[in-house]
């Protein structure tokens, strides 16, 4: 999979603040073509606090079956410091290593975390999606902006709004529980990424991809950090 990679990444808040400007008018939210999304990926990391080791996964599904038909992780290093609304600079190199280690590039990613829900309209999934000229979703567990709670049933949703713009939904997963928050990362339209995380949902709050590649990618961490001791 080919990813377009920064030569150096920032040290600092001012520049990868700068990155995100200058990358955001690349991000478009529509479908370019008629969306058939016939293997889905999913995206997370898993960070060990105490040696900054980051450890990434990423898990491909058939998008019919749910069936997991590829998967890979890779391990780095954090060296940006925590800054809210900069978080994707801690885990973006190694999360571009690990696409780069998949034979074919998926249909769609699903990114853990924001996509235009973000208080510069550049969140993880966007800058996934741009680096990597792929359709890309942001699904988070917890709201950017402001929104009213959806009905209770599945399929529910309400708008996600920042600045009085809408910049994603609040989607209701399964009846009764907690919504997950969607937005669009790139070359996708928010009805599309909303139908596609409810078919990537029959049975549990998050999708199928999130659950599978955070298993792994925690697992990978939990070897890394066992195999230095």
């Amino acid at each position: 999979m080919l990813i377009e990679t920064p030569d150096r990444w920032p040290a600092d808040a001012a520049a990868a603040t700068a990155i995100q400007d200058e990358l955001r008018p690349r991000v478009v939210a529509a479908n370019p073509r008629p969306p058939r999304f016939r293997t889905v990926a999913g995206l997370d990391s898993a960070y060990d606090d105490a040696s900054g080791v980051v450890a990434a996964a990423v898990v491909v599904l058939d998008a019919s079956t749910l069936a997991t038909v590829d998967s890979a992780v890779a391990h780095g290093t954090v060296s940006f410091p925590y800054v809210p609304g900069l978080l994707a600079f801690r885990e973006l190199p190694t999360t571009l290593g690990v696409l780069e280690r998949l034979g074919a590039a998926p249909d769609l990613l699903i990114c853990d975390g924001q996509g235009l829900a973000h208080p510069r309209r550049f969140g993880l999934a966007c800058h996934v999606g741009v680096l990597a000229g792929v359709p890309t979703i942001g699904v988070a567990k917890n709201a950017w902006g402001e929104y009213s709670e959806p009905g209770p049933a599945r399929g529910d949703a309400s708008d996600l709004i920042i600045d009085g713009e809408v910049v994603g939904r609040a989607l209701r997963t399964r009846a009764g529980v907690k919504p997950v928050f969607v937005s669009v990362g790139h070359l996708i339209d928010l009805d599309t990424a909303c139908a596609q995380v409810l078919a990537l949902t029959p049975h549990y709050r998050q999708p199928e991809t999130t659950r599978r590649a955070d298993a792994l990618c925690r697992q990978a961490l939990r070897a890394t950090i066992a195999s230095a001791r």
